[in-house]
């Protein structure tokens, strides 16, 4: 049966697609009941004037936690702010009862701060102009028992 539907390939897209598109989505992973297992993880930092200059912001689910984004303002880098952001997300995660951390990271990044802190590559992602790199990047944690959902 041929479709009625109309295709678009575009460079960009309004608000109110990209909205629906995630809303579409959301609905459906909603649907899947392991998902409200899915808990917020973020530490923050933040100057004596209670600014947030740094962050670690991610999600656990079940044994797994995933680092979304790390972020450290300029002027706080190299003082060893990323360090406990990091400390303070894997510990929490170890809390949880997470075993493996999991992140993504690009050669312009952080690869190297991240395997310093035991991450190992699992995965390398090439094709990117200037012969960048991506990386997804695991860490396992030792930490209590896991909990059970």
């Amino acid at each position: 049966m041929p479709t009625t539907l109309a295709f678009s390939v575009q460079a960009g897209a309004g608000a109110a697609d990209l909205q629906a598109v995630d809303a579409g989505l959301d609905a459906h992973n909603v649907a899947e009941p392991e998902l409200a297992h899915v808990e917020g993880l973020y530490v923050l930092a933040r100057s004596p004037a209670g600014v947030v200059v740094g962050g670690a912001i991610g999600r656990t689910w079940g044994r797994c936690a995933e680092l979304l984004q790390l972020w450290v303002h300029e002027q706080e880098r190299g003082r060893g702010a990323a360090r406990e952001l990091m400390a303070l997300f894997e510990r929490e995660a170890i809390r949880r009862g997470c075993t493996l951390v999991y992140l993504s990271t690009f050669s312009f990044q952080a690869p190297g701060f991240y395997t310093k802190l035991g991450y190992r590559v699992v995965l390398e992602t090439e094709g990117f102009s200037g012969g960048i790199v991506k990386y997804t990047m695991h860490k396992t944690l030792d930490g209590p028992t896991p909990r059970s959902f």
